[in-house]
């Protein structure tokens, strides 16, 4: 199909066009699920099983005539309350931002520059580029294209895609119809590019696309759940039951050996709060979300949230050479003509015999290209052809024959106003310029020996080559013409600054890196050696791949770090090679053609800068910068969240622990009550932010990157992490009921029992969460970083424990005593030695848990 229309002229829209229209007439996104009523949220809230428990145990109060006991647990539901609706809101914030990041990309004229925006953003009288794997964003006119053709089964059913044609008319005359069928000058939102490209200007955006108007959504991925929130789920199930039955028990023991059923009940609320994990699912829905939001700002974008957990489990991560390891920044640094080469100097002049072969190489480049390599050929150009004739600006092009899987090759025929009457420009593989130029062997042989050399120096090539066509006729093929070799022009591909160092943590980290390219085994060898890539001599190629049994490969594969010269549908062969082999596989991809690989391997990461929608839609992570660096850095960020959620759990487990035998030890032996619910809910206010946020923030060990991967059927609380949580609990509960014994045995009442006990537990648990933040610092070292989360909590529970404790109106409501000077000092010492002592322990335990 012939491209009449010239985008050179196009400007689109101002932005302040843009924005005038976006205010008036709102995003390009179908209407959402209508936010949560302030009652809808409230009744979310209240079936937390722990403010459930407060209720309870304030109207038991209430009951019984305790109106302040009441007043103060009703205070601590409207604290816990208030601080549901603050994380609902920063949730609701943070979804949005992702959802933005998420949505698809669309490239548009603004201002006459090509600008990538988000799809949301698109508004009605746009200007939108659209090329191969792209999703369309809104309804539109297409006012140019070629080869141009659209899947639109998602709004009509058809199995096939359909062809495009350009509009004869005004485009602002003109309104989509209703889609399906061939020749029809209009694209629709939500549907798919399957080959060639096209401008087109937006008629209808939002609501009013087609989508929009029969009110389906483009489609919604349901994710199973995840290994670690099936395992939080299990532990929190059985938690309650083994909670529920004993507080029964409690209940019966109390009213049978005392007479008080009410408080019995009161004592089997305590103790149902204090086993209660309820933090459990809390914690892994934060982690999991700071860590989404922690990696966007490292410019990964976590689209499906287990990847997170599979992140730190990778063994292999197969990358692009193109843009991944390199800048993707293709710079022209050599050329051969004529049975000669010459290094390119931007400095100096070029010689006039090599004037031919960067005419034709730009003759067969897009006149306002997008494409690197294009790019560098058109700036070349300029600047060796300034003002000569070989540029012809007067030309007109009158057709593009595109590239195809058969044939790596692509021709421009333009009309000459010379005696050639069309003058045919080609450019592509080196192989496919040799197959049209029909070379007899010795020039073949010449050439493929030249070809060798350049591929070995790490370029990457591009053949051209020339013909003249006298007819008004043009034939349908590219082999109808008769071609004449030109020349090769090489280019090479800086590697990243990062790399190297990335490649080398990957090494540490026990992560193999596999490079797949589309080039050269010489380029892809010399970009190998760069980076320092192991074995950088053996390479499998595209045609090996092709004829191998996947036996033979996987086989192959374990000593194989290089593919080269293959075509993107044989990265799936690669994947299920490497899983056959019980590798935990993150590929990366950009085109079409890379989704069902992406889909395929564990971590699927698509380029957020180069990819396509069908890319990102199939992948679980987005690279916004498409560098191998940000991976790496995923990776570590990765490790670091299952780490830290570890460490949490543990934490949990914990504290949790001497909270309960608190509440059971007094029934059991017939002693005064030390907690009640009122401090137990003070308990939670320190245990919720510190399991949360202080251990989401903190910062990962020193030796993250030098562990192997982690086993992904690995617990996240297997036995070992278990015993050293029942360790440290039991140690903890030890140590406050020596407080409580030894406060009766030296004739206080109950009161000052429960004062002493209540504030040994609140030191104790700082020092555990201090002691759990890090086994690989000494606490002192711990109290020093740059946790900020961590110094809040402990200056907020500190204060918390002495405004309780000091000021008469609240030292009442908690039924609390005056401590004294040596009454703090036994606080401090049992409190901090109850956990500090396993300290000194530190390397057998690091060694066995």
């Amino acid at each position: 199909m012939e491209t009449t229309f010239d985008p050179e002229n196009i400007t689109g829209l101002s932005e302040d066009e843009a924005a005038g229209i976006l205010k008036r007439e709102g995003y390009n996104e179908l209407p959402s699920q209508k936010k949560q009523s302030l009652f809808s949220i409230l009744l979310n809230v209240l079936k937390e099983p722990m403010l459930l428990l407060l209720l309870g145990a304030g109207l038991i109060y209430l009951f019984l005539g305790e109106v302040k006991d009441a007043l103060i647990l009703l205070v601590f539901v409207f604290v816990v309350v208030g601080i549901t609706f603050n994380q609902e809101r920063k949730t609701e914030r943070a979804l949005e931002a992702l959802k933005n990041l998420s949505s698809p990309r669309a490239l548009v004229i603004r201002n006459g520059e090509q600008k990538r925006i988000p799809g949301r953003e698109v508004v009605k009288g746009d200007v939108l580029i659209l090329r191969e794997g792209d999703r369309v964003p809104a309804d539109g006119v297409v006012l140019s294209c070629t080869n141009f053709l659209v899947d639109e089964s998602l709004l009509t059913g058809e199995s096939l895609a359909v062809r495009k044609c350009e509009s004869t008319g005004l485009p602002q005359s003109l309104q989509p119809g209703q889609p399906g069928g061939d020749d029809l000058p209009f694209v629709y939102s939500g549907t798919l590019v399957i080959q060639g490209h096209g401008i087109a200007k937006v008629s209808a955006a939002g609501i009013k696309t087609e989508m929009g108007k029969i009110g389906k959504a483009l489609g919604t991925i349901t994710e199973e759940d995840s290994l670690l929130k099936k395992e939080t789920a299990l532990i929190v199930k059985n938690f309650a039951i083994f909670g529920g039955i004993l507080c029964a028990f409690i209940v019966v023991v109390y009213g049978l050996t005392r007479g008080d059923w009410l408080h019995g009940l009161l004592a089997g609320l305590s103790l149902s709060m204090a086993l209660l994990p309820e933090e459990f699912s809390v914690v892994l829905l934060i982690f999991l979300s700071m860590g989404a939001w922690r990696m966007s700002k490292r410019n990964v974008l976590v689209r499906r949230m287990p990847a997170i957990e599979t992140l730190g489990s990778s063994t292999v991560l197969c990358v692009d050479k193109t843009g991944t390891l390199t800048l993707n920044k293709m710079i022209l640094s050599s050329i051969y003509s004529g049975n000669e080469s010459c290094e390119i100097d931007k400095n100096k002049c070029l010689l006039e015999k090599f004037h031919e072969l960067l005419e034709f190489g730009y003759l067969a480049s897009q006149q306002d290209p997008f494409d690197p390599l294009e790019k560098e050929i058109k700036k070349s150009t300029e600047k060796f052809l300034p003002d000569h004739e070989d540029i012809h600006r007067e030309w007109k092009l009158v057709r593009e024959y595109p590239l195809s899987k058969n044939l790596l090759a692509l021709s421009n025929v333009w009309e000459s106003n010379d005696s050639r009457k069309h003058v045919v420009a080609t450019k592509g593989a080196p192989e496919a310029i040799i197959e049209l130029c029909h070379l007899n062997e010795a020039e073949k042989e010449e050439l493929l020996f030249q070809i060798q050399k350049m591929a070995d120096k790490g370029l990457r090539l591009l053949g051209v080559a020339k013909a003249s066509f006298q007819d008004d006729s043009l034939p349908e093929k590219q082999h109808d013409f008769e071609f004449e070799f030109i020349g090769l022009l090489g280019f090479v591909d800086p590697v990243r600054p990062s790399v190297v160092q990335s490649v080398k943590e990957c090494y540490t980290a026990g992560i193999r890196v596999i490079m797949i390219t589309g080039d050269y085994p010489g380029t892809a060898q010399h970009i190998a050696r760069q980076i320092g890539l192991k074995d950088p001599d053996k390479y499998i190629t595209g045609q090996d791949l092709s004829s191998m049994e996947q036996t033979e490969l996987a086989e192959k594969i374990k000593t194989t770090n290089i593919f080269a010269r293959v075509v993107p549908e044989q990265k799936l062969i690669i994947v299920n090679a490497l899983k056959l082999n019980g590798e935990v596989v993150a590929m990366t991809g950009d085109g079409v053609n890379d989704a069902p690989a992406l889909k395929s391997a564990h971590i699927g990461i698509a380029m957020g800068e180069r990819g396509t929608d069908v890319a990102r839609e199939a992948s679980a992570i987005v690279l916004l910068n498409d560098d191998f660096f940000s991976i790496v850095a995923a990776v570590r960020l990765g490790r670091r969240i299952f780490d830290n959620l570890k460490k949490a759990i543990g934490y949990i487990f914990s504290v949790h622990m001497p909270i309960a035998g608190l509440a059971l030890f007094p029934i059991l032996f017939n002693l005064p009550l030390v907690l009640l619910p009122a401090h137990i809910a003070f308990l939670e206010l320190i245990i919720d932010p510190a399991c949360s946020t202080v251990f989401e923030a903190e910062p990962e060990e020193k030796d993250i990157m030098n562990r192997p991967p982690r086993n992904l059927q690995e617990r996240m609380f297997g036995r070992k992490s278990l015993t050293l949580s029942l360790l440290q609990g039991t140690s903890m509960l030890a140590g406050v009921i020596i407080v409580f014994l030894y406060a009766l045995q030296m004739g206080k009442g109950e009161v000052d029992a429960r004062t002493l006990t209540f504030a040994t537990l609140v030191i104790a648990n700082l020092t555990l969460i201090v002691a759990n933040l890090s086994w690989s610092h000494s606490l002192l070292k711990t109290l020093k970083s740059e946790n900020k989360a961590l110094r809040y909590v402990l200056v907020g529970a500190l204060s918390g424990l002495l405004l309780v404790l000091y000021v008469p109106a609240l030292r009442n409501l908690f039924r609390f005593s005056l401590l004294h000077g040596d009454d703090l000092l036994i606080v401090f010492i049992v409190g901090t030695l109850s956990i500090a002592w396993l300290r000194l322990l530190k390397t057998q335990i690091r060694n066995n848990f």
